[in-house]
């Protein structure tokens, strides 16, 4: 079953095409993969579809639903959480309390029930709070839950923003370079954790450079190169394609 779509997807920002006619179609349940040369577009597509950048022109779909034109709260509640290439944690609040944050968008009681602490108020907390623990048990975090977001690692730091994308229960989860900056060890155990995220149902689509994590995950992989897509296909066939390879090392 297609969960996402973009067609045609187009983004030009004063002379510079960043997306140049685009087209991804994503399978619930895998994991695909978005790689290419740095300034390749990239990001300016992940922008594209969460809201933070509507495209010049072309559409974007999820579950059929159009989502051009919509602000990222509104994206976000239909099912799309994203982390960032640099991480954008709450760095004066708690670990646990990033990821309570992030369900916000997830909560049902209004302003009186709060205001009043209202039964509904005080059992729909407790629920969050047993999910986020849940949550940082996954993430192996459940014993810093309550340290400050800025003392942990880099490592650390990098986990909980995925963990905080989980906490809006996507449908479908962008990451946007999960790998940089980690150690090998930190690396094989964030492969792991991926796939088990797509084994809980939510289907994965990231951007990274570190390729022993791209072939070792993906599904499928899509190459961007000066905005254009110029493949698209598992990995060990986009491995070979010349295309690609003179788009990361040139004509050598």
């Amino acid at each position: 079953m297609t969960l996402f779509e973009a067609r045609q997807l187009t983004k030009v920002f004063g002379g510079l095409t960043a997306l140049s006619a685009v087209d991804l179609e994503i399978e619930a349940g895998t994991i695909v993969s978005l790689i290419g040369p740095n300034g390749a577009g990239k990001t300016t597509f992940f922008n594209c579809i969460t809201g933070l950048s509507d495209p010049t022109t072309g559409e974007v779909r999820f579950q059929g639903d159009p989502l051009v034109g919509l602000k990222p709260h509104q994206i976000a509640m239909m099912g799309i959480s994203r982390t960032f290439q640099g991480i954008r944690l709450f760095a004066g609040m708690t670990a646990i309390e990033n990821l309570m944050v992030g369900t916000h968008c997830r909560t049902k009681t209004g302003l009186w029930g709060a205001i009043l602490k209202s039964q509904k108020m005080i059992d729909e907390e407790r629920a969050i709070l047993r999910r986020t623990l849940q949550i940082l048990e996954f993430i192996g975090l459940k014993h810093k839950a309550n340290e400050w977001a800025a003392d942990l690692s880099y490592g650390e730091q990098r986990r909980l923003e995925i963990a905080r994308a989980l906490s809006t229960k996507p449908l479908l989860l962008l990451l946007d370079e999960p790998a940089a900056g980690m150690n090998p060890r930190e690396t094989q155990a964030l492969m792991a954790m991926i796939q088990q995220i797509r084994d809980q149902g939510i289907t994965i689509l990231l951007i990274e450079h570190d390729m022993k994590v791209v072939m070792g995950i993906s599904d499928r992989v899509v190459v961007l190169n000066h905005g254009v897509k110029i493949a698209d296909a598992p990995p060990q066939i986009v491995r070979q394609n010349p295309m690609v390879i003179e788009a990361y090392l040139g004509n050598a």
